[in-house]
């Protein structure tokens, strides 16, 4: 892993390959080995670049006066982009939307393209179930632990209200306790997630920066997981109406984390997509299907 300094903290990230960059996020509670299955599988050719958002699995607390609100995480996001100098970026988003806002807030000047899969969008900020546990969970004291907690009990773990409604499969018992150690052992993980969760959500403001989407002329993917209870599939269709440049795709049967289900098809429909679109500055990203093979 490298880090980085930024106005916030500093993030950690995984950096692998050379080639015009891709930046693939991650949600709550989790970290960039949310893409470990799919990695393997991408394109050669590319940068693929995953940061630890502070989103409560990052293990580097963020200064204790770093905004941490949605816009502060925005910010943020364009903050990496910047301090890596970064140019003609692929972003990928799962199931945290707030990087969706980046045009919005007129922050998406390093981005060329963007590939949406199940993610936060319009008002459902936190998403559906789950969304609303977290938000009790912040009102409780010691509530984020508690939860957390629960995560690490297989049984409990695939209840709707948990992990249930995002993963078709089970979850692996390592994975879920990495993703949950940082936020049990460390109080700065937990002020900053509490500074998160804790933040203003307006649900109008929510809806007006997602449709400022359509403003963004580039290539995009929205490759949406249609069986899913969290993200609901019309806001899949939603936004690919809103992207002047948008194609749509599915990924049947997977549920909000499509690349922990379905991580072949992911691959597939993600390489096709970085390899037959242009960055629209600097040039095509190439032609033809997807090569073959690790991208290391």
């Amino acid at each position: 892993m490298r880090d980085v300094v930024l106005p916030a903290g500093v993030v950690e990230y995984d950096d692998t390959g050379t080639g015009p960059p891709v930046v693939l996020l991650h949600g709550l509670l989790m970290d960039h080995t949310l893409w470990d299955r799919v990695m393997p599988l991408l394109p050669t050719g590319f940068r693929y670049l995953r940061p630890v958002l502070p989103l409560g699995a990052h293990r580097r607390p963020m200064n204790p006066d770093a905004d941490l609100t949605l816009p502060g995480q925005v910010r943020l996001v364009a903050d990496f982009l910047d301090a890596l100098g970064l140019e003609a970026v692929t972003l990928v988003h799962a199931h945290w939307g707030g990087a969706l806002f980046l045009t919005a807030h007129g922050l998406d000047r390093r981005v060329a393209r963007q590939v949406i899969l199940p993610c936060e969008a319009f008002g459902n900020f936190p998403p559906g179930l789950p969304g609303r546990m977290v938000a009790l969970a912040v009102r409780l004291p010691g509530g984020l632990r508690f939860a957390a907690r629960q995560l690490r009990i297989g049984p409990l773990r695939r209840l709707p209200p948990l992990f249930g409604w995002m993963a078709r499969r089970p979850l692996p018992d390592d994975l879920v306790r990495r993703w949950t150690e940082p936020l049990l052992r460390d109080p700065g993980v937990h002020r900053d997630l509490l500074a998160y969760c804790r933040g203003p959500f307006d649900e109008e403001r929510l809806v007006r920066d997602t449709e400022a989407l359509s403003g963004f002329t580039g290539d995009a993917l929205v490759l949406w997981s249609p069986d899913n209870r969290v993200m609901p599939p019309e806001h899949g269709h939603r936004l690919a109406a809103l992207l002047p440049a948008a194609r749509y795709a599915e990924v049947p049967g997977a549920y909000v984390l499509s690349m922990l289900d379905d991580p072949e098809t992911v691959a597939r429909e993600v390489g096709r997509f970085l390899t037959t679109t242009s960055t629209g500055q600097g040039g095509a990203a190439g032609t033809g299907p997807p090569p073959e093979g690790p991208n290391r």
